[in-house]
Order: C-alpha cells, then structure tokens, then sequence
C-alpha cells in the first residue's frame, strides 16, 4: 500500500530545553521513516527565526532527513530574507515554505517596509536567488482574510505562477473539503502537487481555538468524538489516532498518495498514522 506514498512531518522550533528534548525524540522516532522532507515553522512574526535557523542546520548537519525551512514575509527586509536564503542555500538546504505570516500582535496584516509584500513575491524572490523548492500554503475553506474562495485561489495561482513547486495545505477534517478544493484548484489551472495537511486531534479545546483564527471549520461528530474524555489521556490518543487513520484511509480511496502529517513534536500519533498507511521503518537486520 504505500508504495506510491509520499510523507512529510512538520516540527516547530523549541522554546525551552525541555522541549529541546521532546523535537529531537520526535525527529529520531520518524526519521526511519524517510519522508520526503520535514519542515521547521516560524513562530508569529518571525519570533522563533533564529530557533528555526538553529533547528534546520542541525537537522541538515545531524541527519540524514531533508529540512525545509520557513520563511515569512513579517519582520523582515528583502535584504534580510535574501541573506537567509544565500545561507540556507550555502548550508546545503534546498527547500523553503514560502508563506506571507501574520504579523505579532495579531491584527491587520501590513507588510514590512522595504520587505517583502506577500508570498508570491517571496517565491519569486527566493527563486532570483537559487533553484529552491518551494512550497507554498493552500486553504481548503480558504484564508481568514480572502474576499471569496476565488479570490483565495486566485492568490494561490500567482504563488504557483512565481515559481511554487508544491503547495501543503491548512489542516482539516472533512474529506469532502480537500477533494472540493482540489477540484476548483485543477480546474482553475493549478496543476502543482496539493498535499493535505493532516492534524491529529488529542485536545479538542486547543483545537477550537487555532481553528478559529484559521478559518477551518470543526465539524460536530469531532467535538462529540471526544466528549468526556478531558481527564483521561490515554483514551484521547486511542480515539486520535483512530479519527486520524479514517480521515487518511479515505484521502487515500481518492487517490490522494502524498501526506503532510503536523506532528506537533510529538511522534507517537505520527508513528501510528503511518503504520495504518503502511509506511514503517526498515527491520533490523
């Protein structure tokens, strides 16, 4: 079954020595994996940028995984960001998630001066650098600022007409809502790889939350999935990884054979997701 599959697992970069640990188990527990590439994000506004720097080169230097960094339009010169690129390039990093960001306080996006206005631009930039590849956001029930759901696709064809080789999209939970998407975005003339972003779900409330100021819909059965198991955790990730596997199972009925697992530095519900797609790691010999 997974002989045709594609994986790739997005990490965050750690904020304290215990969660220095946590990534680094994680990172050790999927690399036998081999996925494609793993990514590395950036906190709001490029908080995390030098912790997300530090994680890519170790990544790059300490394994034999293949990292993709981050890299947002916030907070930054073109001057700047294209000084990160030559680096990266220079380091041996070949990928970058091209994305606008949001800005740190949370509010109205305004770009920076002098910087880079949106990801399209980016993309474009990042390519008069060095031949990255270059993968770039999509949003199944479209970004919480677009107009409308054509103008959101409109704005993910110009990332493609720049030069974007793959775009990963928002996590969400319907089916129905990545395979609608991904009609409208072939028809629309987009034809670059669309990978779905898969989250599993072990606390509901968080959820909630992230989802809200994402603008992906959390459908009832999730919410009533989880009901009264706040205090017991254990169940939570049996009843995670199961929603999970579904969700994956039926992508892949519809053909879908590429999969961006968000792992948050956690392997364990990643460890299972692939093992149901029958993605594992080589026996011993």
């Amino acid at each position: 079954m997974s002989d045709d599959l594609a994986i790739s697992f997005e990490f965050f970069p750690p904020k304290t020595p215990e969660m220095e640990v946590s990534l680094w188990n994680a990172v050790e527990k999927l690399a036998p994996l081999a996925p494609s590439f793993v990514s590395v994000t950036y906190g709001a506004g490029g908080s995390t940028r030098e912790r997300t720097h530090a994680t890519v080169r170790r990544i790059r230097q300490e394994t034999k995984l293949e990292p993709a960094a981050h890299l947002t339009c916030v907070a930054a010169t073109r001057a700047e960001i294209d000084a990160i690129a030559r680096d990266y390039w220079a380091s041996g990093v070949r990928h970058i998630v091209a994305l606008r960001g949001d800005t740190p306080t949370g509010g109205p996006y305004e770009a920076t001066p002098g910087g880079y206005a949106y990801a399209a631009d980016l993309v474009e930039g990042l390519k008069r650098i060095a031949p990255f590849e270059i993968s770039v956001a999509a949003y199944p029930e479209g970004h919480p600022e677009a107009r409308s759901l054509d103008a959101d696709l409109d704005v993910l064809k110009r990332k493609v007409d720049a030069g974007a080789t793959r775009a990963i999209t928002q996590y969400f939970f319907d089916v129905d809502v990545f395979t609608r998407f991904l009609e409208r975005a072939r028809a629309a003339g987009i034809s670059i790889p669309i990978v779905p972003g898969i989250l599993p779900v072990t606390n509901v409330a968080q959820v909630l939350k992230f989802s809200k100021a994402c603008g992906t819909s959390v459908p009832q059965w999730l919410a009533d999935t989880f009901e009264g198991l706040d205090a017991d955790p254990e169940t939570r990730k049996l009843v995670a990884a199961s929603v999970a596997a579904e969700q994956v199972l039926k992508l892949r009925a519809e053909g879908i054979s590429e999969f961006h697992f968000y792992t948050l530095n956690r392997a364990e519900l990643t460890l299972a997701l692939c093992r149901r797609l029958g993605v594992r790691a080589p026996a011993a010999v």
